[in-house]
């Protein structure tokens, strides 16, 4: 299985940085981890909802040229579907059985995703009601793509 995180924004701090290194060094027994990041727009205090949309349209375009057709595709939303590891590991499981060769993973930028990248999802997922730094969700992420693969191989991983 390839999977690609699509991400918007460079990760700026040293400790997220060492934690998606960890992460892509133990994924790599199970899955092809490819991680892309696009440019994230300068968001202006007090913009208005009109140059928001315009931001969020911009970092979309990016992230769409880095979307293959033929990709399965899992945006990260506030209002997607929220699913426990055993639930996300069955949803990876069963995509492969599928014969889904490839997932991509989409994490937006600060003001979230434009709806034409919305759109474009297969399956949107929440990890919470709650906001988290698009950084930290990367790590989150990585995190529990690598428990649904040792639950999929039933290795014992901490609970």
């Amino acid at each position: 299985m390839k999977l690609t995180l699509v991400v918007v924004g460079k990760i700026k701090e040293k400790y997220f940085t060492m934690a998606i290194d960890e992460y892509k060094k133990r994924l790599g027994r199970y899955a092809r981890l490819e991680i892309i990041e696009v440019a994230d727009e300068k968001t202006i205090e007090g913009a208005s909802a009109a140059q928001e949309e315009q931001i969020k349209k911009k970092e979309a375009e990016r992230i769409l040229k880095n979307i293959r057709d033929d990709a399965y595709v899992i945006t990260l939303e506030i209002n997607g579907k929220m699913l426990d590891s055993i639930e996300l590991s069955q949803k990876i499981e069963s995509l492969g059985v599928q014969g889904v060769s490839h997932i991509v993973f989409v994490i937006g930028g600060s003001l979230g995703l434009h709806s034409s990248v919305s759109s474009r999802a297969d399956f949107k997922l929440s990890f919470s009601k709650l906001t988290f730094p698009h950084q930290l969700m990367r790590v989150i992420l990585l995190e529990q793509i690598y428990r649904s693969y040792r639950i999929i191989e039933n290795e014992p991983y901490h609970k």
